[in-house]
């Protein structure tokens, strides 16, 4: 038996607002089922006068309380919106939530960003720099999007989840076993926001002028997607010793269900053992997999002792998996 760190709670948040495929419809050319049948996404949630600080305070609190934790060591936040450039957002939100002055920074993998924050915890716990860390991944994507650009605007929701990671034993329901973490720069051009940053304010004439909305490559994307999930996945099924049979859920970023259906043929998983969560939601980038295991652990796709597979890929290019083994908690 080795030190290792243990999932102990989970919380969620989403905003208010709901916004349907047919009310997108409305504005776009587009259609409930064009969307539907392209992305599997039915409806997704935007913020209204939220920040990304107010959705991770709020997906923080419940996890603390499903935890029963009233401190951490340490904060991780992975967004790709944070509130300001400058400073990073995790110190902010530590503070709102009674944390003190405990370390906290910002973790900027994008999609993968929730997998890339929870390594990094754990890794803090195996070093024994910290017995308890608080991991949370909150977006609002709906404030980067170009409100007429179909490809976009239709598939990102906002939201957050976060999880409270505890020093414990690898034997012990919870532990986090094994990680993969990857990345591939040359790649960057796949998704990104060109305005906003100092390659754009050192090189634009007039800086006012940079695109400040993402673009995305939607079919280098896919294809890229699943095969660095794919593999990144199959690295952990062999260092684990797991076959695809034993993995109970597979709980991969949920970015397209298209997608998320290739990853499992690959890896020989059943795609019924496949947790899709973006019908509801859509692609809410770092806080998808946290929602998605929320989901599944209120409809009871995900009871403890299940072999859970989390694996994600993102822009940079970036990827990442972990492969636990379920406790016995409950979702806030």
């Amino acid at each position: 038996m080795t030190r290792a760190a243990v999932l102990s709670g989970l919380g969620t948040a989403l905003p208010p607002r709901l916004v349907t495929n047919d009310e997108l419809s409305l504005r776009l050319n587009t259609s409930d089922e064009w969307i539907r049948s392209r992305t599997g996404i039915g409806q997704r949630y935007w913020t209204d006068r939220m920040a990304t600080s107010d959705l991770a305070v709020d997906a923080g609190r419940r996890a603390l309380k499903a935890a029963d934790a009233d401190l951490v060591d340490l904060v991780v936040l992975a967004t790709t919106t944070p509130d300001h450039p400058c400073p990073a957002t995790a110190p902010d939100v530590a503070s709102r939530l009674g944390l003190g002055r405990v370390a906290a920074f910002d973790v900027a993998a994008v999609c993968s960003g929730f997998v890339y924050g929870l390594a990094t915890a754990a890794a803090h716990i195996e070093a024994r720099l910290a017995e308890r860390v608080l991991v949370i991944g909150a977006e609002t994507f709906s404030t980067i999007l170009d409100p007429d650009d179909r490809s976009t605007s239709i598939i990102f929701g906002d939201g957050a989840g976060a999880v409270v990671l505890r020093a414990g034993r690898d034997d012990e329901p919870g532990a986090l076993l094994e990680s993969d973490l990857g990345s591939d720069g040359s790649l960057t051009e796949l998704i990104r926001v060109p305005g906003g940053g100092s390659r754009q304010r050192t090189t634009s004439t007039d800086p006012d002028l940079a695109p400040a909305h993402l673009t995305m490559d939607g079919r280098a994307v896919f294809r890229h997607a699943v095969m660095r999930m794919a593999e990144s996945a199959q690295t952990l099924l062999t260092r684990t010793g797991w076959g695809p049979e034993s993995v109970d859920c597979l709980v991969a970023h949920q970015a397209n269900v298209r997608i998320l259906h290739a990853v499992a043929d690959q890896l020989g998983i059943d795609r019924d053992r496949t947790v899709i969560d973006l019908d509801r939601v859509g692609n809410t980038s770092a806080a998808s997999i946290p929602l998605a295991l929320s989901r599944a652990v209120e409809t009871g796709r995900l009871i403890p002792g299940h072999r859970v597979l989390l694996s994600a890929f993102g822009a940079g290019a970036t990827w990442g998996s972990i492969a636990l083994t379920w406790p016995d908690i409950t979702a806030d």
